[in-house]
C-alpha cells in the first residue's frame, strides 16, 4: 500500500528476529519510541503513537504484538498521571514499583473498548491463539482506524524517471542490416549431396532441382560416401537404434564410443582419447579445463587460431600471450618474457584452413621443452590427410611423441560427425570429469560412432585416397596459376583464392552459383580479416579434371565480370608468413 508503505510490517518482523532478545522485550515495558529504534514502520510513520492506535495492526506486525503483550497490564493515561491495574484510581507521576518502565506520557485515552466499524472488526477481533501465528493479509486491505490516520503520514513517491525503453527487435534488426551493409551477410545454400555421387549435389530453387557441383566441402576425401562407413552407420543403427539415450554418464556410453576412443588414442600414440559433438566443442571444453586446472596458467596462441581455441582459452580465464602467426622468434621472445615458474601452454594448429600455411611444429616442441610448456596441437584440418597412418602432420614429421594434447574431427577427412582430444590418461580423466561441455551433453549416436570407427580404420591402412587427394590439390593450383587467378600457394591441400573485398567476394560466389552450377561459399570477416577476403576451394580425390577444367573457366569469366585482382596484382602485396 503506498499510502502506508505497508511493507514495512515485513521488514518489523526481520526487526524483531534481529533484536537483542525477544524475551526480554517481553518483560520490559518498551515505549513505542523505544520500539522505534528497531522497526522501521514504528520509527517512519509511528513513533509518536499509542499503543491503542497500533493495536489493529498486531496480528500482522511481530514488533506491534510484542509491545501489546508488553503493555499489559498497564494503561496509558494522562500526561503527568498513569493509571495501572495496581493503582486502579491513579499513580504518582514517577510511576508503579512493581513496572520499572518510564511511564508513557501520551494523549488522554479511553480506557473503554473502542468502537469500530465492521471493516475495522476483522482485523481487530482475532482469537488469541490466530495472533500468535502471522496472517496474510493483502495490502491494500490494511484498517482505516482514525488515531492511525492521524499518526501515519502519507509518503510521496517520486514519479520514475524518463528514459527510453530498448526496442529489441530493432536491435537484432540493426545487427543483421549492418552485416548486409558491409556485404558479408551469410546465406546458406539449401542443396542435399547424392550418395555415391559425390562431389555433384542437388540445389533447392524455387521449388526446382539444379545440379551443382561442390567445391568448398570439408569432407577431403569423400569418405562421408565410402561404402565401409555408410554400411557401418546403417548396421548401428539396426543394432542399436537412432539415438545415445543420454550423456556419458547417464546411459550415454555405448561400446563404439569406447572403441573408437581407443582408435583414436592409437591414431595418435596417446594413453587416451575423449570424443565429443564436434571439433569446436573438443577444443573449447579441453582448454578451457586445462587451463582452470593450472594455477598461474599463461597460455601462448597463434594469432590465427580458430575460434574455438579462442572461446576456450576466454574460457579458462587464464592469462593469454599471442604469437605472430607461425613466428618462432616472437613465441620465444613472450615465453622468455614470462615467470619461469608459472605454468604454460603453447596452443597452435597444424594446417590453418583459410590459408593453408602448416605450423613449425618441430621448432615450436623444441621451444615448449626449454621452457617447460605444454603444447596443444589443433590437427582438425590434417588428420586422416596426413601421416601413414592419417595421424596428421605430427606423424608425417615423427612428432607424435612431443606433443602433449592432439585435437581433431571425425567431420572433414573422415566424413562423419565429432570432435577429439588425444593425450596422457590423466588429462584426459581431467577433461572427462570437469569439463562441461562434455558432462552435460548428449553422446554421439551409436551410428555416428561407429561410421566415424570405420572411417578411421579403413584411413589407417589406406594411403590411395591421400595420395589421391594431394595430387589433386597440387593440379588445381597449378591450373589457376596458369590461369592468373590470385592463389594463396601454401604447401598444403587448400587452395584460397585472394578477393580482397566481401562485397565482391559475395558476388563472386553468388555468379559461380547462378551462372556456372559451381557452388563455393565466401570467406569473410570474422573467418579472415577484413581486406583479407578469398574464396576457399578443397579439391577431393574424385574431382576430375573435366571438374577442373569447367571451374578455372568459370573464374576467369567472372573475375573479368566483376574485375578482380589479378595474380600479379596479388603477388604486389605484402604477403603473410605461410610457412
Amino acid at each position: 500500500n503506498a499510502e502506508y508503505m505497508g511493507t514495512d510490517f515485513c521488514i518489523s518482523a526481520l526487526c524483531l528476529a534481529f533484536a537483542p532478545s525477544s524475551s526480554a522485550m517481553s518483560r520490559a515495558h518498551l515505549s513505542v519510541s523505544q520500539l522505534s529504534t528497531i522497526c522501521p514502520f514504528l520509527k517512519k510513520y509511528a513513533a509518536n503513537a499509542t499503543v491503542e492506535a497500533l493495536e489493529p495492526f498486531s496480528h500482522m506486525c511481530p514488533v506491534v504484538q510484542q509491545l501489546q503483550n508488553s503493555a499489559e497490564p498497564q494503561k496509558w493515561a494522562v500526561a503527568g498521571k498513569v493509571s495501572c491495574s495496581c493503582y486502579p484510581s491513579g499513580i504518582p507521576a514517577d510511576g508503579c514499583a512493581s513496572h520499572t518502565a518510564p511511564m508513557s506520557r501520551a494523549a488522554p485515552v479511553s480506557h473503554a473498548v473502542p468502537k469500530v466499524s465492521p471493516q475495522q472488526a476483522q482485523f481487530s477481533a482475532v482469537p488469541a491463539a490466530e495472533k500468535a501465528r502471522p496472517v496474510p493479509v493483502p495490502f491494500p486491505a490494511f484498517p482505516r482506524n482514525a488515531a492511525v490516520q492521524n499518526t501515519l503520514k502519507p509518503v510521496s513517491i517520486a514519479p520514475l524517471p524518463e528514459f527510453n525503453l530498448p526496442n529489441y527487435s530493432n536491435i537484432f534488426k540493426g545487427a543483421i542490416d549492418k552485416l548486409h551493409q558491409e556485404g558479408r551477410y551469410r546465406v546458406f545454400i539449401n542443396i542435399q549431396r547424392e550418395a555415391g555421387n559425390f562431389p555433384t549435389a542437388v540445389r533447392y530453387v524455387d521449388g526446382k532441382r539444379v545440379p551443382v557441383t561442390v567445391w568448398c566441402s570439408n569432407d577431403y576425401l569423400g569418405m562421408g560416401q565410402h561404402p565401409k562407413v555408410v554400411q557401418a552407420g546403417q548396421q548401428a543403427i539396426a543394432e542399436a537404434g537412432a539415438g545415445a539415450g543420454g550423456t556419458r554418464n547417464i546411459s550415454g556410453t555405448m561400446n563404439y564410443h569406447v572403441l573408437l576412443e581407443k582408435e583414436l588414442a592409437d591414431l595418435h600414440k596417446k594413453e587416451a582419447a575423449l570424443i565429443f559433438t564436434s571439433g569446436f566443442v573438443a577444443n573449447e571444453a579441453a582448454l578451457s579445463t586445462i587451463a582452470q586446472l593450472l594455477p598461474g596458467c599463461v597460455i601462448f596462441s597463434d594469432s590465427q587460431n580458430h575460434s574455438s581455441m579462442i572461446q576456450g582459452i576466454k574460457a579458462g580465464r587464464s592469462e593469454k600471450k599471442i604469437f605472430k602467426h607461425n613466428n618462432v622468434q616472437h613465441l620465444e621472445q613472450l615465453l622468455r618474457e614470462t615467470d619461469p615458474a608459472a605454468p604454460k601452454l603453447i596452443a597452435f594448429e597444424s594446417v590453418y584452413s583459410m590459408s593453408g600455411s602448416i605450423a613449425p611444429i618441430e621448432k615450436i616442441c623444441d621451444l615448449a621443452k626449454e621452457y617447460n610448456a605444454l603444447t596443444y596441437i589443433d590437427e582438425v584440418h590434417s588428420v586422416g590427410l596426413y601421416g601413414k597412418r592419417g595421424g596428421g602432420i605430427a606423424e608425417r614429421d615423427g612428432l607424435l611423441d612431443r606433443l602433449d594434447v592432439v585435437s581433431g574431427t571425425l567431420a572433414k577427412a573422415y566424413g562423419v560427425f565429432g570432435g577429439y582430444i588425444a593425450a596422457s590418461s590423466h588429462l584426459v580423466d581431467c577433461v572427462r570429469s570437469f569439463a562441461p561441455g562434455f558432462i552435460f551433453t548428449t553422446s554421439p549416436p551409436p551410428s555416428i560412432s561407429a561410421a566415424a570407427l570405420a572411417s578411421v580404420r579403413h584411413l589407417k591402412e589406406s594411403n590411395v585416397e591421400r595420395e589421391r587427394h594431394q595430387e589433386r590439390a597440387a593440379t588445381l593450383k597449378r591450373m589457376m596459376v596458369n590461369a592468373g587467378l590470385p592463389v594463396i600457394l601454401n604447401n598444403s591441400h587448400i587452395v584460397p583464392v585472394f578477393v580482397g573485398d566481401a562485397r565482391k567476394c559475395k558476388a563472386a560466389s553468388d555468379l559461380l552459383l547462378t551462372r556456372h552450377n559451381i557452388y563455393v561459399q565466401p570467406i569473410n570477416y570474422p573467418t579472415v580479416a577484413r581486406g583479407e577476403e578469398r574464396l576457399r576451394f578443397t579439391p577431393s580425390p574424385v574431382h576430375t579434371d573435366a571438374m577442373m577444367d569447367h571451374l578455372v573457366s568459370s573464374l576467369k569469366d567472372v573475375w573479368k565480370t566483376l574485375e578482380l585482382p589479378s595474380l600479379t596484382q596479388f603477388e604486389e602485396r605484402p604477403q603473410p608468413i605461410t610457412s
